[in-house]
This record gives structure tokens, C-alpha cells and sequence, in this order.
């Protein structure tokens, strides 16, 4: 019994504290209905001072109830209220207008009340010699003050509501924001992974193929030292032509791989760059002389110094000049151009290769960057697809800028690196 006892207490102060202000503002509300009892139940009997003395006393418990009531009333009425179509404003907006409405028709429904009894009080005037219409006065602007503070918690309570919302939404939105970031991060790591295999096996393979080839190519070039017959000897000296151009291609794929992987290493030392140009074309003479093709030159007269790698930039500058030549157009011209121009980022050493290409350029600049890209569709050319692939990588190592400009049949190698300017004297 005494289990049981303690049990329904319990639960007796369970459902007070839980309704605490619903309580509460029934309490006040019954303490304001005593006030107003008093003010008319003798029909206006009372003073005017007594009748407002008394209606400002109401007001008091009166406010206290309203903000009790009110708030508790419309948080049980929206309690189980979740937005649709993740249109939280426009559905909250309509909430609050139709509470709005809603509560403009019960105080214009006061107010006609009011109004009723005033219009009876008048009517009472002619009964009596005298009738205080002070209760009438005190009801119709109760209603107006009693509009106006309802009129204020409703629009607390649905501010409050839309903030709760808001708080909701960004949380929600932070969340998906920082999934999306996870995912994102995931999605990169894996595209990184996935790309350093690639890099790690075309290494791999590139240096395994290496030493069989390179072996080949020393029993190749003992062999066309031995007497053989003219058609064996035919047959050797093609062998040797293409083991050499897989040999240079293997090689350039091996370099790339590198480049690509990060692995490269980088030898800073004093280069000029017009020097570097004449030395190539020194070193490839026979290959132009062959090319029917005419290189024009226009070497600026400023200082070409950069700091950077020799290697480097001169496999850079070898394989522009290759391009060239493998996807020239026979008989045109081929210009060279150094200079140094003003940009945003400061001054720059460019280097320009113009040929006329010798086949329908259907790509852009992107693509023929990419790796085993050629220009050449019909592959009728003896170029592989890795000479431009490597220079963009090498240049971006070196911390140049490699760009393509296409215009019509006209191929623009554009090569670019940023000058060190000499500090100025204080």
C-alpha cells in the first residue's frame, strides 16, 4: 500500500512539474476573472477611479496568464508540426499568418462582445438617472491590450519556432556539408592511389623493359658490324631504327612517370636560354637539314639568365623542336622566338615554337597535352604522344608554364618561366 502510495505521488508531481505553466497561467487566469467579476457585476455601481484601479490590477495577472497560456497552447499545437519539401520559411510564413488571422478574428469577436455591452450600458443610462459606463470603456480596451500582447507572444513564439528551425536546417546542412567533404576526400585519395598505381606500374614496366632492349640493341649494333647480304643487312637496319625509337620511347615514358609521381629531381644552376636554343639546333642539324624544313629565328637581346635545370629545360626545348619537325607540314617554315614581356605576376622569359601543321588539328590544347595524345589521328607521323605530355610536366616542375595556341593550321608552342629581378638598391 505504502508502494502504491508513494507511486501516485509521484506522479501526481510528475504531471505538475510537467505542467507547470499551464498551472500557473490557469491560476493567474482565475485571479483576472475575480478582478473582472468584480468590476461588472454591479453594472457599472462602481466609481470610474474604482473601475480602473481595479482593471490595471487585472492587467497584471492578466499579462502573467497570457504568457503562460498562450505559448504552452501553441507549443501542444505545433508540437508534432515537421515542414515538407524542406520548404521551412514559406511553411512557416503561412503558419504565422494564419495565426495571425486567427487570432484577429477571436479579438474582433471580443470586441463586438464589448461593443454589446456597452451599446447595453447606454441603454441602461435610460432606465436610470445615472449608470457609470466606465465597464464599458475598461472592456473595449482590454480587448484592444489583450489583441496586443497576445499578438506579441504569437509572434515571439513563432520567431522562436523559426529559429529552432533555422538551427536545425544549418545543423542539417553542416552535416551533409562535412559527409560531402569526407566523400570528396575519400573520392581524392582514392583518384591519388589510383594514379600512383599507374604511375608505379608503367615505371615498373618501363625500367623492366629497359634492359632486355637495351641488350637487343647492343646484339643489333654487333650484328651490322658482322658481313651480311644485302637483304639481311636491310633487315638489321630496320630492327635497330625501330628498337631505337622503343628504346627513346620507353625512356620518355619512364621520365614522365617520374615527373608525374613527383619523384623528379630538380638541379638549380644559371641557364641562358638562347645559348641552350642554339646548342639544340646544333646538336639536332642532321635531323632539320632532313626535315625539309626552314627554322626561322628571332633570339631577343635582353638577358635570358634563368635559374633552373639544365637537363630539363633542355629536354623541354629538344622535344618543342621535335614536334616540329615530326608534324610540320614539308617545305614551311618553323619560327623560333625568345622574349621577355610584363605580366600581372611580373616579368617572364618566353620561348615560341610556330610550325604549319601537316594534318587536320581536330583537338584542343587540353587534350594534346594528355598522355599518348597525338595530333596526328591517322598516326601517320613518327611522333609517340608523350613529347608534349613530358614538357608540360617538366615545365610545371620547374615552375614554368607550358601553353598550346591553335589557330587554324597554325601550331604555337608557347614555353614561359618567371625572371628573378635583381633587388633594387636601398
Amino acid at each position: 500500500m505504502d508502494t502504491k502510495w508513494k507511486s501516485t505521488v509521484k506522479q501526481v508531481k510528475t504531471v505538475l512539474r510537467d505542467n507547470r505553466k499551464l498551472i500557473g497561467g490557469l491560476g493567474l487566469m482565475v485571479i483576472t476573472v475575480f478582478f473582472f467579476w468584480q468590476i461588472l457585476h454591479r453594472l457599472g455601481g462602481l466609481s470610474t477611479k474604482t473601475v480602473w484601479t481595479l482593471g490595471l490590477i487585472s492587467y497584471v495577472p492578466l499579462y502573467g496568464a497570457v504568457s503562460l497560456l498562450l505559448p504552452t497552447f501553441l507549443s501542444r499545437l505545433y508540437r508534432d508540426w515537421i515542414p515538407e519539401n524542406g520548404d521551412f520559411y514559406g511553411e512557416w510564413q503561412k503558419k504565422r499568418v494564419h495565426q495571425q488571422r486567427a487570432l484577429l478574428g477571436i479579438c474582433a469577436g471580443l470586441l463586438v462582445l464589448a461593443f454589446f455591452f456597452f451599446r447595453f450600458q447606454v441603454a441602461t443610462s435610460y432606465y436610470y438617472f445615472y449608470v457609470n459606463l466606465a465597464p464599458a470603456y475598461f472592456m473595449i480596451i482590454t480587448v484592444i491590450l489583450l489583441y496586443i500582447v497576445c499578438q506579441m507572444q504569437v509572434n515571439r513564439f513563432m520567431d522562436q519556432r523559426l529559429d529552432a528551425m533555422m538551427e536545425k536546417v544549418t545543423a542539417m546542412n553542416k552535416a551533409r556539408l562535412l559527409e560531402a567533404i569526407e566523400l570528396e576526400r575519400k573520392s581524392l585519395e582514392k583518384e591519388a592511389k589510383s594514379e600512383q598505381l599507374k604511375v608505379d606500374l608503367i615505371s615498373n614496366v618501363s625500367h623492366d623493359l629497359k634492359t632486355p632492349l637495351t641488350s637487343m640493341v647492343g646484339y643489333l649494333e654487333l650484328l651490322k658490324k658482322e658481313e651480311l647480304d644485302d637483304v639481311a643487312s636491310d633487315y638489321v637496319d630496320v630492327i635497330f631504327d625501330k628498337a631505337q625509337k622503343l628504346k627513346e620511347m620507353i625512356e620518355s615514358l619512364f621520365s614522365l612517370a617520374k615527373a608525374s609521381s613527383g619523384n623528379i629531381q630538380i638541379h638549380p644552376e644559371p641557364v641562358e636560354l638562347n645559348m641552350l636554343i642554339e646548342q639544340i639546333f646544333a646538336d639536332m642539324d642532321s635531323q632539320i637539314q632532313k626535315s625539309a624544313l626552314h627554322f626561322v629565328t628571332s633570339m631577343t637581346e635582353e638577358d635570358t639568365h634563368l635559374i633552373t635545370d639544365n637537363l630539363h629545360l633542355y629536354r623541354i626545348c629538344q622535344n618543342l623542336i621535335e614536334n616540329a619537325l615530326k608534324y610540320g607540314a614539308k617545305g614551311t617554315r618553323v619560327f623560333v622566338r625568345t622574349y621577355i614581356a610584363d605580366r600581372v605576376s611580373g616579368k617572364r622569359l618566353f620561348l615560341e615554337i610556330t610550325n604549319t601543321a601537316g594534318y587536320f588539328m581536330d583537338f584542343n590544347a587540353e587534350d594534346i597535352v594528355e598522355r599518348f595524345a597525338r595530333g596526328d589521328k591517322a598516326r601517320s607521323s613518327e611522333g609517340n604522344g608523350l613529347g608534349l605530355a613530358i614538357v608540360s610536366t617538366y615545365a610545371g616542375a620547374l615552375g614554368g608554364a607550358f601553353d598550346i595556341n591553335i589557330d587554324c593550321d597554325q601550331f604555337k608552342a608557347i614555353l614561359s618561366f618567371p625572371i628573378e629581378e635583381p633587388p633594387k638598391d636601398v
